[in-house]
């Protein structure tokens, strides 16, 4: 007797993901996040959630996290998400997240867990100091996809380790509940064109709302003006650019303008290099002003509209919360079931 593959999942496809509310989002989170939600959401069932739960896993004011909630809804909003087409929530609205994280908590191996190399940058030289929540999050991040049955996971370097823990666990439930399709495998989206947006003072630095120099990175909150100064800033190298990408190696902050400018312009770095090929930056810099101004100037003016008005965010997300329990329900009362639980 052979073993055999246990039988492919077959329930819908659905895309999930979320962003913390933990700072200002700039343009690395709008191109490598928000405007592929954006698309996905016309391909696919798609949940995305903003993450006030993982978010509280290091210090947060609670006089400011509700206000972050909304502005990351803002963000969504003004990137071209849709609420009538996509289910936005706030994580903690929905119990059942906590409910199968702790389920999953007691499936996870402390062993998956301590090869997590997230918490160990996170942490640092202080993990004893560090939340338990702080390491137990990615436990809690394949709750918040499989609660949903999620088959799709648009995923970064950074958290394609935390996507193979939630495959984990999904086969052990599986498994130990003798449930061979119960959950997906979900299978990671990777991000492309736009995906590793770098700082605009140091081409080698991934841009991040933690860089001390607010001149790094373009917030979505930038006016234009602010906008327009910073890529007039962005550092460059004396060189012309090059026709091709071979020769652009080596060149970080060259490599990161023409990237950016292919991202938000909807082409290949290739194609932006064909058209610029030989000039200096004193001639792109300036197309790559108008280009940027164009594209972040009205998610920016959006997001202020938006975020004027309250009520209207919060009126999108208890309707995305009230679509959410109601799609997880399900998943939970089996989970329950499966696991034996008094009433279930």
């Amino acid at each position: 007797m052979t073993d055999q593959a246990p039988p492919a999942y077959s329930g819908p496809k659905r895309v999930l993901s979320g962003v913390q509310p933990s700072g200002a989002l700039h343009l690395g989170n709008y191109l490598g996040a928000l405007v592929k939600f954006a698309r996905l959401q016309h391909e696919m069932e798609t949940f995305i959630f903003v993450a006030d739960l993982h978010a509280i896993t290091v210090w947060q004011d609670p006089a400011l996290l509700a206000n972050q909630v909304r502005e990351i809804t803002a963000a969504y909003l003004a990137s071209g998400l849709d609420p009538e087409k996509a289910t936005i929530f706030p994580q903690s609205a929905v119990p059942a997240h906590a409910e199968l994280g702790w389920i999953f908590n007691c499936v996870a191996r402390v062993g998956w867990l301590d090869r997590m190399t997230q918490f160990k940058e996170k942490s640092g030289k202080h993990k004893e100091r560090s939340s338990v929540g702080l390491y137990t999050y990615p436990v809690l991040q394949a709750a918040d996809i499989l609660l949903y049955k999620a088959t799709h996971v648009p995923v970064g370097d950074d958290q394609r380790q935390h996507l193979e823990l939630t495959r984990d666990i999904a086969a052990k439930f599986n498994h130990d509940f003798d449930a061979p399709d119960f959950f997906p495998l979900p299978e990671a989206l990777t991000q492309g064109p736009g995906s590793r947006i770098m700082s605009l003072r140091d081409g080698s630095a991934k841009m991040s709302k933690s860089d001390p120099s607010d001149n790094s990175r373009l917030n979505l909150l930038d006016d234009e003006d602010a906008i327009a100064q910073k890529v007039r800033k962005a550092k460059t190298d004396p060189e012309p650019l090059p026709e091709t990408l071979d020769e652009l190696k080596g060149r970080p902050e060259a490599e990161n303008l023409i990237g950016i400018y292919a991202a938000l312009d909807g082409r290949t770095s290739a194609e932006v290099l064909s058209e610029f090929a030989g000039q200096g930056f004193g001639a792109f810099k300036p197309k790559l002003v108008d280009l940027a101004v164009a594209k972040l100037g009205p998610v920016g003016a959006e997001m202020r509209r938006l975020m004027a008005d309250p009520g209207e965010i919060d009126a999108v997300l208890a309707k995305g919360a009230a679509r959410a329990r109601a799609a997880a329900a399900p998943t939970l009362a089996e989970v329950r079931a499966k696991v034996g639980f008094w009433g279930a």
